[in-house]
């Protein structure tokens, strides 16, 4: 999920196999319009964010099985100006020839590039992309642990001053702010928990202290917009 401040609605993706489009809701959850994205195929999008010049991005990274040897982030230009269909352009990228296959789920956009977070219980990676039209080879930023128990990252967010970070998970989200640069774990790091565990898959920083979240519909449960303080 990402939240567009300016045109104050809700961009929205399915997971791996289902369509590729976005659906942009308003801030009850109510579809508005359904985009789209021609060129581009769902391999495992998992995450969303954006820039200020208004584009979207996509982060087609899922890799459940950890045998994905290439990866995509799709770059679409400025849904709100878009009809039914939208042609994106295409960042691909691979790891390090030094790091084994992951899964990753969750990404931001930050000072040009994109940072992506590994998708594991204890010790989890974080990569950078840079934020150019290209083929590339990530780079390894460092590897972190949460020290806790399911602690697996579905989604990440940045305020748009670029001091908070959230991190979300089934039950939980952490809050991490007083970093310095890319060093988002060096901080001060805050572990906030929810009252009920459910497949929670998309977060967005709305105010200084309040995110919306999104779970996924599973066995009759979730599919639901959330509102949270932190």
């Amino acid at each position: 999920m990402e939240y567009s401040k300016t045109d104050r609605v809700l961009y929205i993706i399915e997971d791996s196999g289902n369509s590729n489009n976005l659906y942009v809701l308003d801030e009850k959850a109510q579809l508005r319009h359904t985009i789209e994205v021609s060129n581009a195929k769902n391999e495992d999008w998992e995450d969303l964010t954006s820039d200020e010049a208004g584009n979207l991005y996509i982060g087609d990274f899922g890799n459940n099985n950890k045998e994905r040897e290439k990866f995509s982030i799709y770059k679409v230009p400025n849904p709100a100006n878009a009809e039914n269909s939208v042609v994106a352009e295409r960042i691909s990228f691979t790891l390090p020839k030094e790091m084994k296959s992951e899964d990753f789920e969750s990404f931001f956009l930050y000072n040009g590039k994109f940072y992506i977070f590994s998708k594991e219980d204890k010790k989890g990676t974080m990569i950078s992309v840079e934020n150019r039209i290209d083929e590339q080879v990530a780079k390894k930023i460092g590897d972190f642990n949460l020290k806790g128990k399911n602690d697996k990252i579905t989604s990440a967010d940045i305020s748009e001053d670029g001091s908070t970070v959230v991190l979300l998970n089934h039950e939980k989200l952490w809050k991490l702010t007083d970093f310095k640069g890319e060093d988002f774990f060096g901080g001060t790091i805050e572990k906030i928990e929810f009252e009920h565990n459910s497949q929670k898959e998309g977060i967005a920083i709305i105010t200084e202290n309040e995110v919306l979240i999104t779970d996924e519909q599973t066995d009759g449960e979730g599919g639901n917009l959330y509102s949270f303080k932190l």
